[in-house]
């Protein structure tokens, strides 16, 4: 079969779905809908309607387009059987029904960002800088019931530098996943698909580091840990949605003041200092005492306002060194 005669069906939401759809179309395969969630309410009030980026891309092209609220619908399921796909293609969308990916004859698969089994869960990303690995990737797999658990037809793998964020691996990552998808999509059209069982990678399910949901409260920095810990943990949330702390007055005389932070150094040494501690000039640099040295603050935001440079805060906010960090 030719790539222009396999009915292609693809199901995603946000700006790493798009990469992946865009190689499809430009690539020449046959798209023949998409699937992604409905607007969502943003605004004071909610009054306005966002699209999806992956709605926004798929308009501009041309293509069938379903919202559906909910996946097991029935409206929704006929407008789906409608388009007759040959093949689903899942990139960061939600969890599907077995109605809805059992459907296609070739199946549903899907495109994760890490190397399974590990990081099963939804952010993936940000798990592996936070934990430190110096080495992630992107997944194709065929989906079944269990999350994230399917057989395997490719990895790609991707070095993490100590220097790098979330967002610049999510970046590199988005443009592996999009060449990894349109050659899944090729093998499978040739019939060369070769998959492997997840639980061949593995001996103990305790092996297994998961990519829980990151809530608000998951990013509250902890300063009991290591210096590595507390600069991993920072770049794994940096930009988006960003680590953060409070400032507290030493002598507890004003309001507390949460402060996201962004971007840190490692300053490896020997001290005495309270863990929390700030030092600083009170001009041109930001030093939290932690375990192992301290880290310094390169870039950060206070609460309402913009994010900026160490540099920039102390300009705007004096006598920072009667405050500690909790």
């Amino acid at each position: 079969m030719d790539k222009k005669d396999l009915r292609i069906v693809y199901m995603g939401t946000p700006d790493f779905a798009v990469a992946s759809l865009k190689a499809l179309v430009e690539g020449g395969y046959n798209i023949v809908g998409v699937i992604t969630m409905p607007d969502k309410p943003i605004g004071r009030h909610g009054s306005v309607l966002q699209a999806s980026p992956v709605k926004q891309y798929a308009e501009s092209v041309g293509l069938p387009l379903l919202q559906p609220e909910k996946l097991k619908d029935e409206q929704f399921l006929a407008s789906l059987r409608a388009w007759e796909a040959d093949l689903q293609i899942v990139v960061a969308f939600r969890m599907l029904p077995e109605v809805v990916w059992n459907m296609p004859r070739l199946g549903t698969f899907n495109l994760h960002a890490s190397l399974l089994p590990q990081y099963r869960g939804a952010a993936p990303i940000n798990w592996a800088v936070i934990n430190g690995d110096t080495e992630t990737g992107v997944t194709t797999f065929f989906l079944k019931q269990e999350i994230d658990t399917g057989m395997i037809i490719r990895q790609k793998r991707l070095p993490i530098a100590d220097t790098d964020n979330v967002g610049t691996v999510h970046d590199k990552l988005m443009a592996m996943g999009a060449s990894l998808v349109t050659e899944t999509v090729d093998l499978i059209l040739e019939g060369k698909v070769e998959t492997l069982p997840q639980n061949r990678l593995y001996k103990d399910e305790k092996e297994l580091r998961p990519a829980p949901k990151i809530f608000k409260e998951t990013c509250r920095i902890n300063w009991m840990r290591s210096l590595k810990s507390i600069y991993d943990f920072i770049r794994g949330l940096s930009p988006y949605p960003a680590a953060w702390t409070e400032l507290v007055p030493n002598d507890n005389s004003s309001k507390r003041q949460v402060v996201k932070i962004y971007q840190t150094e490692k300053h490896m040494a020997s001290h005495s200092f309270a863990i929390g501690s700030i030092h600083t000039d009170n001009k041109n640099y930001i030093d939290i005492a932690v375990n192992g040295g301290f880290l310094r603050i390169l870039s950060l935001q206070l609460a309402g306002k913009k994010r900026m440079s160490a540099h920039d805060f102390l300009n705007g906010f004096k006598q920072l060194s009667l405050f500690h960090v909790e």
